[in-house]
């Protein structure tokens, strides 16, 4: 009877669902989620989409102008050694000049003087030279042989004080700047000469030229120019 008993018992305790053993396997933590990271995740993919959509409008938009790489004098022209072309947004409110244009640029004259750098536009080019800040313009009344006979708009020019031991009647004009004659202006800038068909002086054989002086120089060059005793020697372009 008793041995019934205890067959009976162990049976019971063999239905119990046994316990795993501690060495068998460790709890695995919940994965931490971060939805910030994300977010921002998808919000710097955005913006990386719509830069470069912004791009592509852009060089859509941009068009080739002309930039100055070496400074232009006033009076001064561009030339194919002191320009370039660039890349630019296109604007309607700024008055580019479209490399596109250049022959026709270079038939003008800078009416002041243009840095390196600087991006052209319509309003810095004319017809011809005018007064600008810190500059004024002397006429002078010249004989055959007081200036170069190619001179033209947008040169530069040296004025000579010539006295009447020298040249001033209509000698050679490099003879004329030296033996004892003063300089007046080192870099004067030529801005009007004689039309081609002869802008003399009425009854006079004389050729009249409007000079782009510093203000401090107007003075001294308007006087020799009254008494005929200037002389003009071209400068060399440093282009």
């Amino acid at each position: 009877m008793k041995i019934q008993e205890r067959t009976g018992a162990g049976q019971g305790r063999s239905a119990a669902p046994a316990q795993p053993s501690v060495g068998d396997r460790l709890p695995t933590p919940p994965r931490e989620r971060k939805p910030a990271l994300a977010a921002l995740a998808v919000l710097l993919i955005l913006v990386g989409a719509l830069g470069a959509t912004m791009l592509v409008l852009q060089a859509g938009d941009r068009i080739e102008v002309v930039k100055v790489t070496k400074e232009i004098p006033a009076g001064g022209s561009v030339t194919d050694s002191n320009v370039t072309s660039v890349m630019v947004a296109e604007d309607s409110s700024i008055h580019y000049v479209k490399w596109s244009l250049l022959d026709d640029l270079k038939k003008l004259k800078a009416v002041s003087t243009i840095p390196a750098g600087a991006v052209a536009v319509g309003e810095m080019f004319g017809d011809k030279v005018g007064a600008t800040q810190g500059k004024t313009l002397v006429g002078v009344s010249l004989k055959a042989g007081q200036f170069p006979a190619d001179i033209k708009v947008g040169d530069t020019v040296a004025a000579y004080r010539v006295t009447e031991g020298g040249s001033g009647s209509g000698g050679n004009s490099s003879a004329s700047a030296t033996g004892g004659n003063s300089l007046i202006v080192d870099n004067a800038v030529v801005s009007t000469v004689p039309a081609a068909s002869g802008d003399e002086l009425v009854g006079s054989t004389n050729s009249s030229y409007t000079l782009a002086v510093d203000n401090d120089d107007a003075g001294a060059l308007a006087q020799a120019a009254a008494n005929n005793e200037v002389v003009l020697v071209l400068v060399p372009s440093s282009n």
